[in-house]
């Protein structure tokens, strides 16, 4: 399945975001209109903006993977 036909599935969901000028951006993906993904970044502290990028300056867009081995962190013993 290319990412143009994945963007669907992808809605509401962490994305990297590969563009054609060498780029990547990464975020939510919220939606897609007028020829353009729109994607939540986060910016600094408590900051977030939603981005647009062409689909025409997409190279792909891949799902985040799932962590491997999710571990709670369990601080040293106190000796």
């Amino acid at each position: 399945m290319s990412w143009n036909q994945s963007i669907p599935y992808l809605i509401g969901k962490p994305v990297g975001v590969s563009l054609t000028n060498g780029q990547g951006v990464s975020g939510v993906l919220c939606s897609v209109q007028g020829g353009e993904i729109y994607l939540l970044e986060y910016l600094y502290h408590t900051q977030f903006a939603t981005k647009h990028y062409p689909l025409s300056q997409i190279q792909s867009i891949l799902p985040f993977p799932g962590c491997s081995r999710p571990q709670a962190y369990q601080p040293p013993p106190l000796y």
